[in-house]
């Protein structure tokens, strides 16, 4: 064996799409044989349908006036940048705005907290996604200490009221939170380290986020509590498979929406073990609360 320790083999992945666009290539001595996965190609089948539906969604918006506002919220590494990347990756550009707004500044911490994200809700016509939003108030900044427990009282009674209004003025809201268990979020760090292509993603907080697993669980709870209204209901997305997690939440989207050309019920009901309602998760963290290990992210 010698002292030389054995490389670690690189784990190189295909660009999603490949598999598909290839699926029905004939062999030649230009082209390279690639075993994929028959669970991954189905993925990219699947995904391809829900896009094309996303833009005649899209398309309808643009004629109706519609507006769209889906906020993505949940734990880190939970999936919520992927979704989202796969959403838009066909949609006009024009027509939809992916927010995600860095720490405020000084100007902005003495403002209305709502003040710097309402500036951009959607317009008509238009989808507007926030990449964590306003919950930042009631799970991250109470955690880290980033707020006080008056601002985060105060936040948790006004968001109910401030959801009211927009969905009464016409704007149609998603509020999805992506749940990944401990030991799938720690696995998504270490990959971090080690993919180049990640390197973006690191953050000092990752092993904070493993620390303060179990009051991020207490937050969530408070959240869902105060924040889990008939007008504004909260989505869970079961993230630990990022692939699944996906294609259901667009199908939870498109689901409620109406435009023309629509794709059968069957088609876009969205597994129920994957998408679980706000109230459904009240009740699992209730009796699962003094016992965080079986509680979900």
């Amino acid at each position: 064996m010698g002292n030389h320790k054995q490389k670690k083999k690189k784990t190189i992945k295909l660009a999603e799409g490949t598999a598909i666009r290839n699926k029905n290539a004939k062999q030649s001595k230009a082209r390279e044989a690639v075993w994929i996965k028959k669970w991954h190609l189905q993925y990219e089948e699947n995904l391809r349908e829900l896009q094309i539906e996303l833009m005649k969604m899209q398309q309808s918006m643009q004629a109706s006036g519609k507006r769209v506002l889906a906020i993505f919220e949940g734990r880190d590494a939970a999936g919520k940048g992927g979704t989202i990347k796969r959403i838009t990756a066909h949609l006009n550009p024009r027509n939809y705005n992916v927010v995600a707004l860095a720490k405020p500044n000084e100007t902005e911490l003495t403002e209305w907290y709502f003040q710097r994200y309402t500036q951009h809700l959607p317009t008509a016509g238009v989808f507007t996604i926030f990449d964590r939003s306003w919950y930042n108030r009631a799970m991250v900044e109470p955690v880290m200490g980033f707020c006080s427990d008056e601002q985060n009282k105060r936040f948790l009674k006004d968001v109910p009221m401030l959801e009211e209004l927009l969905v009464k003025d016409g704007i149609t809201l998603f509020k999805f939170y992506f749940s990944v268990s401990k030991h799938v979020q720690k696995e998504r760090f270490d990959s971090r380290k080690n993919d180049p292509l990640k390197q973006y993603k690191l953050s000092p907080v990752d092993n904070l986020a493993q620390k303060y697993w179990n009051e991020y669980a207490i937050r969530k709870f408070q959240m869902l509590s105060e924040t889990n209204r008939t007008m504004a209901p909260w989505t869970i997305i079961r993230s630990d498979n990022k692939k699944v997690a996906r294609i259901n939440c667009i199908k939870h989207i498109l689901s409620k929406m109406d435009y023309e050309g629509k794709l059968s019920v069957k088609k876009l009901t969205p597994d129920p073990k994957i998408v679980i309602s706000g109230i459904d998760e009240l009740r699992h963290m209730e009796e699962n609360l003094m016992t965080p290990d079986k509680l979900h992210g």
